[in-house]
């Protein structure tokens, strides 16, 4: 028997000055760059507004290339850039969608 291994490709991002840039995958909410010793970095993807980044003002490369207001998210710890995913939409949300209880409950707030 032959199986067949449904994979999508992801676009290979252009590479942006010295940042290294990536596409996060869907659901995806920490770094999956590995560094020189082939472990995993695990730091967190936040939203980066890197506009007002004193730092990245002075390079000016990312907005040259996308513009004052992309949708990108850094790691933490290692500095990558990660683009939305383009099968996800447009939530702007890192953490992703979540899922929904499977009870179904609402509780009332606590009272003082």
């Amino acid at each position: 028997m032959s199986s067949l291994l449904a994979t999508t490709q992801l676009p290979t991002p252009a590479q942006v000055g010295k940042h290294k840039v990536k596409v996060k995958k869907p659901g995806q909410r920490s770094c999956n760059e590995k560094n020189e010793k082939g472990k995993f970095c695990g730091g967190h993807l936040k939203r980066w507004f890197y506009a007002t980044d004193v730092v990245e003002q002075a390079c000016g490369d990312l907005e040259q290339a996308w513009g004052p207001n992309a949708e990108v998210y850094r790691c933490e710890h290692c500095r990558t850039l990660y683009l939305p995913n383009p099968e996800e939409g447009s939530g702007l949300n890192v953490a992703g969608n979540g899922q929904l209880s499977i009870f179904g409950l609402t509780l009332p707030p606590k009272e003082k």
